[in-house]
């Protein structure tokens, strides 16, 4: 069998939503921190923490006792295992926690002030590297990472004679922030364009369930019917008139043969029905049922764009009347502007209402009818039993009366 593969996706995939979309629904701790989508961001991450590792030599150096170097390096530990955590835990969160977490990094951050001094400034490039991944709103992104840029530039001016160094450390608190929150948001944008894309095929993939549903219902169900009445008149006639009951069961045949003909065209989304196509079937299936039938001569009035339209109402129209009318006369009108069937049958039944239609058959040509910009009323017509007229829109409105009962 062969292997279907996942589209190709670039970029790391990074769980990413913008802090205004709120928490993802579908990642929660602790699985968010174990995710193959957050590996990517720990691979790059653990290169970034370079800075923190270079600062062990002075931890060890200014300590004053074994127990706190060994204290020092399990804070340099902990605090890159934060930073690694922080992002993926972050993007499980509103705007409210994912602040929690970027004011947590800046706090883990002065933890080292014992050792480091005034060097702490150096680790605050990552604390606004987790304000850049969490995509604030512009406004907020620029102003926390403005505001640790310039707490580093003050603290640096402070305690260090001025020269182009005490510069250093705030431009990069300040760029590679900005840059990551840049990164960020483009990767945002990805996934809600991917998790878009993903909906529309879904709504697309039912309505396309839908659409052979519906096509499949009216196909058979007109289809079905035929057999069904051809088949009980070839029983009826197999002593009386042997040869025509023949003829009706090689009809039968026929019609079986194309209704799984269409079955497939309409699986494979290439069927084509058309108005004089489905006129001259149903004055054979009225025929068969004993049914007279009072038709258009042609279908040339109506719009060349509606005619696919028109033999969809024309067959469901009259295998109702064969199905459910009990009716002995079916007449049906074509005009420009829409399209009448009647009959004198029973009409309405009480599972009919004026201007709705319950059944699956109707229901479907409804749907049908308003898609294509028309509309579908039911109700008693002037032959006494059920009418259906569908009415085309403005130049050429669909609406469509019923006649005949339900599908």
């Amino acid at each position: 069998m062969r292997k279907i593969e996942e589209p190709r996706r670039f970029g790391p995939g990074w769980p990413i939503r913008p802090a205004s979309a709120g928490p993802d629904p579908t990642t929660v701790l602790p699985s968010a921190l174990m995710s193959p989508r957050a590996y990517s961001w720990y691979i790059g991450a653990t290169f970034s923490l370079f800075w923190v590792y270079s600062t062990i030599p002075d931890i060890v150096r200014r300590s004053g006792s074994a127990l706190e170097s060994t204290a020092g390096i399990v804070l340099v530990v902990a605090f890159s295992l934060c930073f690694l955590a922080a992002a993926p835990v972050a993007w499980t969160l509103s705007t409210r926690g994912r602040l929690l977490v970027c004011g947590a990094m800046f706090a883990l951050t002065l933890v080292f002030v014992p050792w480091l001094g005034t060097g702490t400034v150096g680790l605050w490039t990552y604390p606004g590297v987790i304000v850049g991944m969490c995509v604030f709103s512009w406004t907020l992104t620029s102003t926390a990472i403005g505001a640790l840029s310039v707490l580093a530039l003050v603290v640096r001016a402070l305690t260090q004679p001025w020269s182009e160094a005490v510069l250093v450390q705030p431009v990069i608190i300040l760029s590679i922030p900005l840059m990551m929150a840049a990164f960020a948001r483009t990767i945002a944008v990805i996934n809600e364009l991917r998790a878009t894309q993903a909906e529309l095929e879904a709504v697309t993939a039912e309505r396309e369930r839908s659409r052979v549903a519906r096509d499949i219902h009216d196909i058979l169900g007109h289809s079905l019917t035929v057999i069904t009445v051809k088949s009980e008149l070839a029983a009826r006639l197999i002593d009386a008139d042997p040869q025509r009951a023949r003829a009706e069961i090689g009809d039968v045949e026929t019609i079986a043969r194309g209704a799984l003909a269409d079955v497939r065209a309409t699986v494979s989304g290439v069927r084509g029905v058309t108005a004089s196509g489905e006129l001259a079937a149903v004055r054979r299936a009225l025929a068969a049922a004993g049914v007279e039938a009072e038709l258009p001569s042609s279908t040339e009035t109506v719009p060349m764009e509606h005619r696919e339209l028109v033999g969809w109402v024309i067959r469901e129209g009259v295998t109702n009347v064969i199905r459910h009318a009990g009716a002995s006369h079916c007449r049906i009108r074509i005009s420009e502007q829409d399209v009448t069937i009647d009959d004198d049958g029973r009409g309405p039944g009480t599972h009919t209402l004026a201007g709705s239609t319950s059944s699956t058959g109707l229901q479907g040509l409804r749907e049908r009818v308003e898609s294509a910009g028309g509309s579908l009323r039911v109700g008693t017509g002037e032959l006494g039993g059920f009418t259906l007229t569908a009415s085309l829109p403005a130049k050429a409105t669909l609406t469509t009366e019923k006649t005949g009962a339900h599908s």
